[in-house]
Formats: structure tokens, sequence, C-alpha cells
């Protein structure tokens, strides 16, 4: 392979960290069908205050079950940076994605994709399917690659290899947090201590309703399926580190139709050093969706490729 396509390899590693770094930090794994209308609020208010919370969990609740069952749908996310980290931009993901199981079927495009590689292509495709992530290095990059034009990035492989549980775990999990389940995302903000109803607005020329909730970053930390690989220690650590940060919680915000799905999720996190953002519109749940892994005479083995290397 030559020195273009180990750049381009490299641009597409680039992206998969930049994703998957910032989408987990926002992926959870809690059931919200286990959720009690009364733990979101940690002290009586009004009668009237009470009631509305009650309602805005019962809303988000429904949600939750209609989008689980959903098991996929249509999406535009937009992720941006500024000053958090070395790099600053957006990134913005147009596709289909699915759950239960993960898949994702996305173009990627926007200034995060290349910060640092001049010359990167403007913009990406990449599937996920079954922990498996594909990325299409384009037609020009194929002609160099003997008609070779994705390039497979097998984490569960990689981890595998490495004959390290813990590791696994950790490495096939980026892949689970990038695809950005919305069901989950309704599950953590049922534990906002402080959810409300904001009121009906038009999204995308729907009609909503508008609700808000804040997390803490322990809250996020608990639901992180990652978190339960660090130590006590680790773990404290970690969340004094995001203090002294200055992250105080992640702002979350959500507008849910007539029909009960999400049309819109907002998540925004604020620190000392900048602030990230990210914003996803849903459409065509229940879509039928067939995300399929490219043809493997189509597809060159960035793993394996390194594996050979190794041995020379």
């Amino acid at each position: 392979m030559n020195k273009s396509a180990w750049k381009r390899a490299g641009v597409a590693l680039t992206a998969l960290a930049v994703v998957t770094g910032v989408a987990g930090c926002q992926d959870g794994d809690a059931k919200a069908g286990g959720a009690k209308a009364g733990s979101t609020t940690t002290k009586p208010a009004t009668e009237r205050q009470t009631q509305s919370l009650s309602d805005a969990t019962k809303v988000i609740q429904a949600a939750y079950r209609k989008t689980s069952a959903a098991k996929a749908a249509k999406v535009k996310m937009t992720m941006s940076m500024k000053g958090v980290g070395a790099e600053s931009g957006t990134v913005e993901m147009t596709g289909v994605q699915g759950w239960a199981p993960a898949s994702m079927d996305i173009t990627m495009k926007g200034s995060l994709l290349s910060a640092g590689s001049p010359g990167a292509p403007e913009q990406m495709r990449m599937i996920m399917l079954d922990q498996v992530m594909y990325v299409d290095m384009g037609a020009e990059q194929a002609a160099e690659m003997d008609g070779k034009r994705w390039m497979k990035l097998d984490m569960k492989a990689a981890a595998e290899a490495s004959g390290d549980a813990a590791l696994q775990k950790q490495m096939t999990g980026g892949l689970d947090n990038m695809n950005q389940d919305p069901a989950q995302q309704l599950a953590l903000l049922l534990d906002s201590p402080n959810l409300k109803h904001l009121g009906p607005e038009k999204v995308n020329g729907l009609e909503t309703q508008h609700y808000k909730g804040t997390l803490t970053f322990e809250q996020m930390l608990k639901a992180n399926e990652s978190s339960k690989l660090l130590s006590q220690q680790e773990h404290d650590q970690l969340v004094a580190s995001m203090k002294k940060a200055g992250l105080k919680g992640y702002d979350t915000e959500l507008w849910v139709t007539e029909d009960g799905y999400p049309a819109r999720m907002d998540v925004g996190m604020t620190m000392a050093q900048g602030t990230m953002t990210m914003r996803a519109d849903y459409s065509d749940y229940g879509t039928a969706i067939a995300v399929q892994e490219p043809p493997a005479k189509d597809t060159v083995d960035l793993f394996a490729m390194l594996k050979e290397l190794g041995k020379g």
C-alpha cells in the first residue's frame, strides 16, 4: 500500500477516533422500562410542578418504548467541538442506523474529518456492522489498491488477537458508543433530576413537544458500559479530573412528535477549555434498512495488513 493509501487510512482512523470519542461521552445502557416517575425529581415542588414532571416522565417513557421497538431510523447528526482537546470543528453524519443489533451506514463530512490532515477527502462513507467498521477510500484510491476501495477496521478481531478480555470490551464498546442508540439517550434523560416540559415547538415541519434535563458526569459515567472496566481509584480520579476541568453536567434537550417519537435530540457539555454539542435529527422510524458489508473482493483488511507487516 503506497504512501497515499496509508495517509487515507490514517484519516479514517482519526475520524473514527473523533466520532467514537465524542459519542462515548453520551452512551448509556440504562433501561427506561425500570425508571420510576418519582425518580426524576429530588425534592418536592408545588402540586402543579410535580404533576408536570410526572407527565414529562410518562411521555419520555412512552417514547423510549416506541423507539426501542422501531429498531431503525434515518439520522442526520452534527457534532461540534470548540477548544476541547487538540481539535476544534464540526462533523456531520447523514444516513441510516439500526439498534438491537447495532448497525450504521453514514456519510461523514466536516472540518473535524480532515483536521490535521491536509489533502484529506471532503467526505467519507462509513458502514458499521457486527462491531466492524468499513471506510470507503474512494475511486481514486481504489485505482492504487488493485480496485479495492473499502478499508476494513475489524476492532473485534484485533481485540480477540490480543487475548485481553478487558481490552476487547473496551475496543468494541467504542463502536457501540458511536451508534448513538436514541432509545439509550431517552433512558438516560429519565435520570435527570430536573426534567421539565418547555412547551410546543415545530421541528423540521413537525409539531413537537420540547423537554429538557441535565445529567451530572457521575450519572453519565455510571450508565456507560466501559466505565465498568475502571477500578474505584480510576473512577474517582476521572470524576475529580472532570470536575477540575469545569464539567458540571450534560444539558440534554428532546423534541417528541405527536406520534411519540423523538424528532430531535441535543446534547451539550461545557468545560473550562471549551464546549461540545451534538444534534441528532431522526425520521422514518422503523424504516427497513439492510446495512451490508462490502464485497470481500473490494475490501482491504487494515489489521491483517499490519499483522503481516509486523511479521516482516
